[in-house]
């Protein structure tokens, strides 16, 4: 596939997917006045994206783990998080009842797409770092275990301020806390988790570079 406006063509089409995902997100979706909240960045987010691929090339793994955290992310901001339906999903192709099986008690998409963050962006990161910084491929990946982990705390706090500028009922809506008054410590150590998941896995590698 060829190059598209400086980046691989493989890389175009997972950032295309994300951004038309996003869009497509806020078409008849059921929360109007949040979901833009949610999705609209994921725009910026792309763009941003595409200018640093074409100035600091990166592999197609590493994009793709992008692409796929920010498909779960615009499942979620569809939803606001507090109500994607996967379990009508599950039930539907006769699976089990997730929860249940975990005995959550309480819609955990927001669970998936937090330890998604950390194990899917600790891999560009560490990867960036080493083919851009030459730092070695240890200190690399743990850097982007700390990225992750600070990257989740200034989020949480974004979050709550964003949150009480927001009137009440949307203030809870946006942030999806279910009741839960741990929910943003809990938030930041399934970051952290999927970010130390995938350093487990990059040290375990055979390969010693990235």
């Amino acid at each position: 596939m060829r190059a598209v406006a400086g980046i691989p063509g493989p890389q175009a089409l997972l950032l295309g997917l994300a951004a038309t995902g996003a869009l497509f997100s806020l078409i008849d979706t059921p929360y109007p006045a949040l979901a833009p909240l949610q999705n609209l960045p994921t725009l910026a987010i792309v763009a941003g994206l595409w200018l640093a691929l074409r100035r600091w090339p990166m592999p197609t793994s590493a994009v793709a783990c992008i692409a796929l955290f920010l498909a779960l992310h615009t499942i979620g901001g569809r939803y606001i998080y507090s109500y994607v339906p996967y379990e009508r999903w599950l039930a539907a192709i006769g699976l089990p009842s997730f929860d249940h099986a975990l005995g959550l008690g309480r819609n955990s998409w927001d669970r998936l797409v937090h330890y998604s963050f950390g194990a899917l962006w600790a891999w560009p990161i560490a990867c960036w770092l080493s083919r851009h910084r030459g730092l070695s491929p240890a200190l690399a990946t743990y850097i982007a275990v700390e990225f992750v982990l600070a990257g989740s705390a200034l989020y949480e706090i974004f979050e709550w301020q964003l949150t009480i500028l927001m009137a009440g009922p949307d203030a809870d809506a946006y942030n999806g806390q279910q009741g839960d008054l741990w929910d943003a410590q809990k938030d930041m150590a399934m970051a952290g988790l999927g970010a130390l998941t995938t350093a487990a896995w990059l040290r375990l590698r055979v390969t010693s570079s990235y």
